[in-house]
């Protein structure tokens, strides 16, 4: 039997090299989660981690084994933002030289971090793929180390770190949930299992909008698909990578996917009830638990970054409140006479909702001319209760439709 080509020997190594660099990031235990999975959940905690995420293993470990002649020709990396900081971060520890090629669309938070860690960056392209392929560019032209974000040896041992400590904090675990992009972590997780621990199931969740490694899987090589927006952009990645792909087949791990809906209703959850700020990509295992994909417990859930933009983070939240039923969107029709519109808020009022806003539409083909249309946002206690205010809307004769 041919020997994989990372193992627990290797991950063992890079867990050497990370120490004093990288945190032992806690695991916290979440009743809200394990309430949804039936048993006890516990959260592995990377967006803790230095630079936000888990991304400053892999790219510390592939760093420190580089030569001396292959540092002093600098590094170059691609990324949306994590394996950009990561970089960043590694390459100030060792004096290398970085540069950063990172999308036009990418965060200007993680911007600015991966400039202030000392890298230059280079923004350009609609995705990572197209990042990658300009990093890999300047590397042949320049002759600097392309440090890929999931396809080294090297990076997917030092993610393989973060099993490793799970292993330890939790002996008794019996699925391990991770949020997949290129696969490096789960791979890395994957690794430092083995083949001493049989009995424990990895699981990766992927962003519908960008999954390939279920079709890539059911035909046993790494396959390219197109990507959609998602706003879970690390993990958005169109193939995976030829390392992690081996190990993820060879353990016949499962990949999941969830929706935009789930990945929204996930990261609130974990702001409401476990106190944790993830950005997206980085709550995709709790959304694999919230869409009801059992696992067997005790089950950790790697929360793989922390990184988030406080502008999407305000509108991952309205979506999360609206997809849990608690943002209440409406068209509301009302003759445009005085008075009608302070009745029709006070019948919202007197229900319970919230109003945030209010907007008016008082021309339209379809309005007839002593009509107007108001749009109003609402604030409930959750789905119950949003049925409740449309259904005392329409008890006082308005005309209500969803926006």
């Amino acid at each position: 039997m041919n020997r994989p080509l990372v193992g627990p020997e290797d991950v063992a190594a890079a867990a050497e090299l990370v120490a004093g660099f990288a945190r032992r990031t806690p695991v916290l235990d979440s009743r809200a989660v394990s309430a949804l999975a039936g048993g006890p959940v516990l959260l592995k905690c990377e967006n803790l981690q230095r630079s936000g995420s888990y991304k400053v293993r892999g790219a510390y470990v592939r760093l420190a084994r580089l030569s001396e002649a292959e540092r002093s020709r600098g590094v170059v990396a691609a990324s949306a933002g994590n394996h950009a900081q990561g970089v960043a971060l590694a390459a100030g520890r060792l004096g290398v030289r970085a540069t950063v090629f990172m999308p036009d669309g990418a965060a200007l938070p993680k911007v600015a971090a991966t400039q202030e860690y000392g890298a230059h960056v280079e923004l350009g392209g609609a995705s990572v793929d197209e990042a990658l392929r300009r990093a890999q560019e300047h590397a042949d032209r320049t002759g600097a180390v392309l440090v890929h974000p999931f396809d080294h040896p090297d990076v997917v041992a030092g993610q393989g770190t973060v099993g490793l400590e799970i292993l330890e904090q939790v002996p008794d675990v019996r699925t391990i949930v991770v949020p997949v992009g290129g696969g490096g972590l789960a791979a890395g997780i994957v690794a430092a299992l083995g083949e001493d621990h049989p009995d424990v199931e990895v699981v990766g969740v992927q962003a519908a909008a960008a999954a390939a490694y279920p079709p890539s899987l059911e035909a046993g090589r790494p396959l390219t698909v197109p990507l959609r927006s998602t706003m879970a952009d690390g993990i958005a990645v169109g193939r995976p990578g030829d390392v992690p792909f081996g190990l993820l087949h060879g353990r016949h791990v499962p990949v999941r996917t969830v929706s935009e809906e789930e990945l929204s209703r996930a990261l609130l959850l974990l702001l409401e009830r476990s106190k944790t700020v993830v950005e997206p990509a980085g709550a995709a295992g709790v959304a694999s638990v919230l869409a009801g994909h059992p696992v067997a417990t005790p089950a950790v859930v790697v929360l793989s970054g922390g990184n988030i933009d406080p502008l999407l983070l305000l509108r991952v939240v309205r979506h999360g409140l609206a997809s849990a039923g608690r943002y209440l969107q409406l068209r509301v029709r009302l003759d445009d006479r005085p008075g009608h519109l302070a009745a029709m808020v006070g019948e919202i009022a007197t229900a319970g909702g919230n109003i945030t806003h209010v907007g008016h539409v008082r021309t339209g083909v379809d309005l007839a001319i002593d009509e107007v249309e108001v749009g109003v946002q609402v604030e409930t206690r959750g789905p119950l209760h949003s049925a409740e205010v449309v259904q005392a809307l329409l008890a006082a004769g308005y005309r209500v439709s969803d926006a």
